[in-house]
Parts: C-alpha cells; structure tokens; sequence
C-alpha cells in the first residue's frame, strides 16, 4: 500500500537545517520511500492525508517506562524514592493480576498515542500481557522482564525471561523487541548480574537497568563493592554488551567517561527525578562526552504523565536554570533526545528516529493551526516551548494510521479506560 502525506511542515531530524517548509511524504507498506519539497511525484496512491497546517515529525521514543504503572497514578505522592518503593508501591504491586497489567499496560499505550510517542522502552512484569497489548496497539516497543536477584523469583526471572525472547522477539513484524531488565546494582548482586549477562550473551540481547538513581545508592554500592554503581558494573563487564541505563543522575566525571567509553544509551528522566527528590542528571557533560542521552518517563506513579513533549520542555528548562546557561540544551537538541537519541539508545536508529528514504514510518502529525502554536518564526521552538499532547493529530507506526483527527484506530478507548477504572476500584 502506498500512503501519500502532502502539503506538510517535514522536520525530519536529520540535521538542525533540513527542515522543509512545505512537501510530501510517501511511504510504501511500512517504511518511507520518498520525501522532499513542494508537489509529490504522480502516482497510484491508495490513500492521501492533506498536511495543511500540520508538521510532521518522527514519533517520539519514550526510552523509560513501567507502563502498567499507570494504575497506581496518585496512589503515593510526595515521598522520597525508597520509603515510596518499599511502604506503597511494592507492596500494591505485589497484588497486581496479569489481566491488571495488560489493561494498565493499554491505558498507557492509549495515553503514549495520543501524545505522539510511537515506540517505548518497558520494564515490568507479567510481560507477556504487555506484548499482547503491544501487538494489538500497533506500537512499538522494547520490552524487558523485571529481574531482582535478591528475591526468591531470581531464578525463574531468568528462566521467563528466556522464554518471553524466545516467544516474542521480532513479532508483530518486527515492532516487539525483547531485552534483559536486571532492577539495579542494589537489588542484583554481581553473581546473578553475571548469570544475567551470560543469558544476554547466549541471547544476543541487550539490559536495561536503573542505575545511579539517588546519593543513597551511590553511597551504599560505595560502601559495599568499594567503587560507584557504574565503575562496578563496569568492573563486572556489564558494559561489554548493549546496555539502556536509566536514570544516570549521580555520576562522577570518571564515570560519565566510562558510559562514554561503551556508548551506553542512557535515558534522562527529569520529570520523575524531579518529584522524587533524586537529584538533577549531568546531561550537558553526558552529551558534550557524546553519550546518546534520551528522554523516558518512567512510570506514571512518579511522574505522573507519559507526556513527552512535556518531558521535552522541562529537560530544556530545568538544564538552563541549572547552570545558569540559557544555551543550555536548545530546542533542536531537546527534540533530539525525543527522537534520534532515542532510537540510538534503543539500538534502533537504522530503523526509526528520523523522517529518511529506508527508514520505518514512524511519524506523527502536530495541528499547528493553535493560539498557543502562532506566530511561528522557528517550527522546533514552538514545539517544544509551547506544543501540547492535544496538538499530535495523527500517528503512523511501521507505516500504518494507528490514530487520526485524534480518533484511535486500533483501540477501543472507552473499553481501556473502563477496565482500569474497574482495577482500580479494587485497590480503594
């Protein structure tokens, strides 16, 4: 099938210049074959979208999510990160069905669409139902199983794990892709860490992992292994395979050249860091070293939105009043990190992150015509200083429309939002 986008802003992230002002799209089955300025060459195109006051982008790349969370939105505001893990969030957790997680799984996915976020980075439970969802949704994602090597699950935790790449890697025509999740350095001593790496291996897979999220962790692994979380995972060789490191805030220039060293994708997430009280990540000296520093937004219990246009914004902003540098983190390079950075960190950016002849269609369309939105003197400013959720007006993922006029194709919104209010009544 041949899908035409005509008469359309193109940002196509490829370079901060290349912008087009007014052109067209044509995407064959699911990848982009062809894009440039003015008038679309003449063709058999089953279907058209008239781009007319819209600007179209590539999806966003959330690179840090525990979806399901969705269904403890609210339900612990305002306490620091370990009393709010051990006395409410994993207790709660502790009572959620597999049915809940495929549900909460879908009132993320819903939420992740209509905010113009095509492909997401998962570490959770019940990991079957989120590949489920995944599927039905048209979504793409990266989805880990979560590993703790502490508790009594750490063996079957690998051996579902194992399981879960076997049954979904590359399904979904290549949308659904499976990692390895080990929770932290804290909550997984070296020895499972090393069963861990050894099953990546075997896999030929890559981790995801929180690391260096708060001073306590810091302070703890210090205390007990003698070196900061990352020059221990180092020292275990953690690094030797394709690592997705969230969080990053507490780091020394020794270990911010260490995950340059290895090219660790490192996924910032300013929101949640903010409203735990966790500290602010280093990202202008992670970037400057050349680490690919994405965005993510953790679960919605801290943050407590998926929106990532919002996390774009307040990356810029809270980066510039940090150093006191207004030229901290400019528009271009916040949408970057939405986008590009994201898909490198994901180890996905021969396949999506930039509007490009080859590439998965991955795209949204934004409603320019918005007060908020006018005037318009520079097209990436407007949208990450003043864009919104609501303005993403359609979403393409590998090259099908998975929501247009804001209208979801692939989903019944009224039934998600139903099925989790239902879940939810349970925990009050």
């Amino acid at each position: 099938m041949k899908l035409l986008i005509e008469n359309v802003s193109i940002v196509p992230m490829t370079a901060n210049d290349e912008s087009i002002e007014k052109g067209y799209i044509v995407i064959a089955d699911n990848c982009i074959e062809k894009i440039g300025p003015g008038e679309a060459p003449a063709d058999n195109y089953e279907q058209r979208l008239d781009g007319h006051n819209q600007m179209a982008l590539p999806g966003f790349i959330n690179t840090h999510t525990h979806a399901a969370m969705t269904l403890l939105r609210g339900y612990a505001d305002d306490m620091p990160l370990m009393e709010w893990l051990e006395k409410k969030i994993w207790p709660l957790e502790a009572r959620l069905t597999a049915e809940d997680i495929y549900w909460g799984t879908m009132l993320a996915i819903v939420e992740m669409i209509k905010s113009g976020t095509t492909c997401f980075a998962d570490m959770y439970f019940y990991m079957d139902e989120v590949a489920r969802a995944v599927e039905k949704t048209g979504i793409r994602a990266v989805l880990a199983r979560g590993m703790i090597g502490v508790g009594p699950e750490n063996e079957q935790a690998l051996t579902e794990s194992r399981e879960l790449a076997g049954k979904w890697q590359g399904k979904a025509n290549g949308r659904i892709k499976f990692i390895l999740g080990p929770h932290a350095p804290y909550t997984c001593p070296p020895d499972y860490l090393r069963k861990v790496m050894e099953l990546a291996e075997e896999l030929n897979i890559g981790l995801h992992i929180h690391l260096a999220e708060t001073a306590g962790e810091v302070a703890d692994i210090t205390r007990i292994y003698g070196k900061t979380p990352t020059a221990h995972l180092e020292s275990l060789g953690f690094f030797e395979h394709s690592v997705l490191a969230a969080h990053c805030v507490h780091l020394t220039d020794e270990d911010i050249a260490i995950l340059a060293k290895y090219q660790v994708g490192v996924a910032h997430n300013p929101e949640s860091n903010m409203k735990l009280a966790s500290g602010i990540a280093p990202v202008p000296k992670m970037l400057e070293a050349g680490i690919p520093v994405a965005l993510g937004t953790d679960g919605a219990s801290s943050n407590n939105n998926l929106d990532m246009l919002q996390e774009m914004r307040t990356c810029a902003l809270l980066h510039k009043v940090n150093t006191s540098d207004p030229t901290v983190i400019p528009a271009y390079q916040a949408l970057e990190m939405a986008t590009v950075n994201g898909a490198r960190a994901l180890r996905l950016s021969s396949e999506t992150g930039q509007i490009k002849v080859g590439m998965k269609a991955d795209i949204i369309l934004l409603n320019t015509a918005q007060a908020h939105l006018i005037p318009c003197y520079d097209l990436v400013a407007n949208l990450v200083y003043a864009g919104q959720a609501s303005d993403v007006n359609t979403v393409i993922v590998d090259g099908n429309i998975i929501m247009q006029d804001r209208v979801l194709k692939t989903i019944d919104e009224k039934e998600v939002l139903s099925q989790a209010q239902r879940i939810c009544a349970r925990f009050r």
